[in-house]
């Protein structure tokens, strides 16, 4: 088998490792779907990417996202990190309006190219959310989560798009930096509801302090959550449109498990869109023979 090209990524950085690892596999065409669990399950990076020729019309490539168990439809930051990828790659350019188009498991989405090298940021426009239920929906389980916190201004809620999370609002940022979730409890609630977990926020001094807790997958703490993010902004752009957030913002993400992410939020009107800067830590080949 010849040798294929892959990265390895750290996305949504403020600083190099700071952000979310992301593996991409860049010439994926003829992989099976076997091979490409296998591979992912081997990187054990939350997510991997393989990417392909597009399928889809108006695509210019297409994404498929593997967690170490199975393939998802989408996530943030395999989306943004596979357009860094492809782009460093010359697999793509921007169109006219500097938009490159990927296909992945929720469709073709947009994503935004500003900037060039280091300083190039990627926005993509996340899926259309909707608001699933409110707080009665996680009944006594979710109230176990919640037990003893300060609610913020929004109440908690389940919001879906691309991804399914409850959603809560802490009343300050040094209290969701402090917080001792109980995991069990969070799994319970994921498990209960089919949704991958509990996602918190704060309001702080330049957007949002975010702490994500994706249970539902096995995962523990996540440093930095494009899905997420762009469900919590889609929720607040429902819920509090007249708001010092309701235009977009910054999110800062992962600094209690060591990380330390950036990620900025863009609101126009209904569309929502997340994005950052992602580093290439590993540029290199993959020799990955089939057993």
């Amino acid at each position: 088998m010849p040798l294929i090209r892959y990265k390895q990524l750290d996305v949504f950085a403020a600083r190099h490792g700071g952000g979310n690892p992301l593996g991409v596999v860049i010439d994926a065409d003829g992989w099976s779907d076997e091979r490409m669990q296998r591979f992912a399950h081997w990187t054990n990076l939350v997510e991997t990417t393989f990417l392909l020729p597009s399928r889809a019309e108006g695509a210019d490539y297409r994404a498929r996202i593997f967690t170490p168990t199975k393939e998802i439809p989408f996530a943030g930051h395999p989306t943004i990190g596979s357009a860094h990828a492809a782009l460093d790659a010359g697999m793509v350019r921007p169109d006219a309006a500097g938009i490159v188009w990927q296909e992945c498991g929720a469709g073709v989405l947009p994503i935004r190219v500003e900037g060039d090298g280091t300083a190039r940021e990627l926005f993509v426009q996340s899926p259309k959310a909707r608001i699933v239920s409110d707080a009665s929906r996680g009944g006594e389980t979710l109230s176990a989560v919640l037990y003893g916190v300060k609610p913020g201004l929004l109440p908690p809620a389940c919001v879906e798009g691309g991804r399914r999370w409850w959603i809560a609002e802490f009343a300050d940022e040094a209290a969701l930096r402090s917080w001792q979730p109980d995991h069990a409890a969070i799994r319970a609630l994921a498990m209960a509801t089919d949704t991958l977990g509990l996602c918190i926020f704060a309001r702080s001094a330049d957007g949002l302090a975010v702490r994500a807790f994706p249970a539902g997958v096995g995962i523990v703490e996540d440093p930095a959550s494009g899905a997420a993010n762009g469900l919590i902004a889609a929720y607040i752009a429902q819920r509090d449109t007249s708001g010092t957030l309701a235009r977009g913002y910054v999110v800062s993400q992962g600094r209690e498990v060591g990380h330390d992410a950036r990620i900025i939020i863009r609101i126009d009107g209904d569309a929502v869109w997340v994005g950052g800067r992602t580093n290439t830590i590993v540029d290199g080949h993959v020799d990955w023979q089939d057993a």
